[in-house]
């Protein structure tokens, strides 16, 4: 461990997220955050540490691993279990994993969730020590209210993803016929395999707005929005496209300035 930084091992119960928080604040103090950027450091470290208490380990409490590493222009934290990972919980009254992933997104510089299926899942947060510009999946972005997810494909994949839409789409006030439209999408998307996306990753950034949810999906590699156009076909019951006031494949770049395809559309309340 370089820095400031430190390694953490403890039990995964509520009373001690606040130790979790305490010990990631006197590593921004050290490193020369200012206070809002301490505060929201705290807050999505407080999001994924009750992320695992909540859903990770069903009866007695496993282990709540963190980490932070100081590296030369960001903070890299790490928040692991041992156990279920992200599962949101089908039975009335029991705990969802609600805003906090969306929470996460809008506040760190990027975060990407690993593993799942029983074998434990690693969320990670990368906070940069001054504010950046706000940017989205392969162009600068635009607005305060674009969330940016970036999650490795595997089982966590499809719940984590239907949470974040679901939250969003319940936000800008969608009926209930209508985020399950949304989800549906998000379905659509999960089922894309790693090949198709730039880095290997499932990128996907999401604009709210009052009645709207503006989606863009990638950078994809060639070809890759054809087939993930393919994947919203439904034998029998036609195509999903239909569920969205629009949608297209359009060209981009990827961050590193390399030609890319992203998927782009618009759902309405």
């Amino acid at each position: 461990m370089t820095g400031a930084g430190f390694d953490l091992t403890l039990p995964a119960t509520a009373e001690n997220v606040i130790v979790v928080r305490q010990a990631i604040a006197g590593v921004a103090e050290a490193l020369g955050f200012g206070s809002s950027r301490i505060a929201d450091l705290k807050t999505v470290v407080t999001e994924a540490c009750n992320n695992v208490v909540l859903h990770a380990y069903d009866v007695d409490p496993g282990p709540l691993q963190v980490t932070a590493e100081p590296g030369d222009d960001q903070l890299v934290v790490q928040v692991a279990d041992e156990g279920h990972g992200f599962r949101p919980r089908a039975s009335e009254g029991e705990a969802s994993l609600g805003l906090g992933l969306p929470l996460i997104a809008a506040l760190s510089d990027s975060f990407e969730i690993s593993g799942g299926a029983d074998h434990g899942s690693t969320t990670t947060i990368r906070f940069g020590y001054s504010p950046p510009e706000a940017r989205s999946n392969g162009r600068p972005a635009a607005h305060p209210n674009e969330v940016e997810v970036a999650l490795t494909p595997g089982a966590t994949m499809k719940p984590v993803l239907a949470g974040v839409i679901g939250a969003l789409a319940a936000r800008a006030e969608f009926s209930v016929d209508r985020l399950a439209d949304t989800v549906l999408l998000g379905d659509a998307v999960s089922s894309s395999p790693a090949g198709d996306f730039s880095d290997g990753r499932v990128g996907i950034s999401i604009k709210d707005s009052a009645g709207t949810l503006g989606v863009r999906v990638g950078p994809l590699v060639k070809g890759g929005g054809e087939r993930l156009l393919s994947e919203m076909e439904v034998p029998g019951a036609g195509s999903l496209r239909s569920l969205a006031s629009s949608m297209e494949v359009t060209k981009g770049e990827t961050p590193d300035g390399e030609a890319a395809e992203f998927l782009e559309f618009e759902v309405s309340s």
